[in-house]
Formats: C-alpha cells, structure tokens, sequence
C-alpha cells in the first residue's frame, strides 16, 4: 500500500520506503516507478502506458518524500525548479558519536561509476557539495547523535560521504558506515519545499520516519 501525501492532475507525492528502488535496476525488484504508474493506471482506469516523470532520486535503501510529475510539462519545469535551486530537501540523519551542535560541510566529491562509491577529493578533481547539519539529540548511552540536515547540493551519496570523512558515519550504512549487515541505514528525507509548476504556489511536505533507536 502506497503513502500518498498528496496528488493532483500535475504531480504526485508519496512516501518511499526504505530498499524500494526508485526506478528499476539489475535487482528486478519491484520499484517506485511501477508502483505508482499501476496505482494512477488503476485508480483512473488508463489504458495504455501511463506517464510518470522522475525528477530526482533517493538511494534505495534511503526512505522518506518524492514527488513524481504526471505529465511532461510538469517534469520539465520541477527539473528547471531543481537546477535554478528552488527544491529544498531536509533530512534526518542518526550517526554514531556525538556531533558539534551545528556545522557546515563543503567537501568536493568523485564518483568512482565502476564501484559505485563517492570519495572526497581535491577541490580541482570533484564537484563541489555542501550541507549543513544541526544536532537535535545526542543519546550517550548508545553514543548516537539525530541531526537535522538541510542539503544545499545533490551529490552521489552526498550526505553519507560527508558525514563519514568527518567520523560521524549513518547508524546502518552498509557502504560508508561500521555496522554490520541488517540494521537498517537511518537516513531520511523528512521534508521537501518546492514551487507548483503550474499553480507557482510554494508547497512544503513532512514525513517522519518510524525510528525507535532514539
């Protein structure tokens, strides 16, 4: 069952669970773009293949908000939106340690498409990545911090390289972190604010994550 924020005839916002690809990939595994396009083919009793626009992209096994665009022209102008910065997403991150209570990142960072993964490296051989971060709770028993990240660039694995160079890896992140297989990573996106591209008005969406370990 699919977690519909909000829908109208221009685009469509849900919740992404977390190890749901957002497109198909070598898994075969079932993902957000089949998802939604059989619930819209259904729901309006389409016939033929539906249009559903991607726009941007969360990695699978990270959960919380996407919005789709249901026609081209509505993909056409939230990419515009994206590239001209006016799409703002937060997260909430839990990491191991205890963080400063506020901080900016800005790192260069090199995808390595071979592998997958996404290194810091001299400012001459990456593309330039920047967030900031603020500490809401820090648990000292299990020595785990929750920030609040607002993302000001859209890297590979941006936020999962930057806070693992600084030593505050994501609680479960399987390729930059220290956990073990089976804990689940703890990174989500909680909000998103972006301009209609129709309406032009300014639409903001929550979604929290269902986190017990804090």
């Amino acid at each position: 069952m699919i977690n519909i924020l909000y829908e109208d005839n221009h685009i469509i916002v849900v919740e992404k669970k977390p190890n749901i690809p957002v497109q198909e990939d070598s898994s075969k595994d079932l993902d957000m773009l089949t998802i939604i396009k059989k619930y819209i083919k259904d729901k309006y009793n389409k016939p033929g293949n539906v249009y559903l626009g991607l726009v941007h992209r969360l990695d699978r096994p990270v959960g919380g908000i996407m919005v789709f665009a249901k026609t081209s022209k509505a993909a056409s102008r939230l990419c515009n939106n994206i590239r001209n910065n006016d799409f703002k997403k937060r997260y909430y991150a839990l990491v191991h340690g205890k963080t400063k209570e506020k901080e900016v990142l800005k790192d260069y960072l090199l995808k390595n498409n071979k592998t997958n993964v996404s290194n810091v490296v001299d400012k001459n051989k990456g593309k330039e990545s920047i967030l900031e971060y603020k500490l809401l709770k820090y648990n000292k028993e299990k020595h785990l911090s929750l920030l609040e990240i607002n993302l000001h660039t859209g890297r590979h694995h941006q936020i999962r390289v930057q806070l693992a160079n600084i030593n505050h890896p994501i609680y479960g992140d399987q390729k930059y972190g220290i956990d073990k297989v089976g804990i689940q990573i703890h990174l989500w996106a909680y909000e998103i604010t972006f301009t209609h591209p129709v309406t032009k008005k300014t639409l903001t969406f929550t979604n929290n994550p269902n986190w017990k370990i804090i």
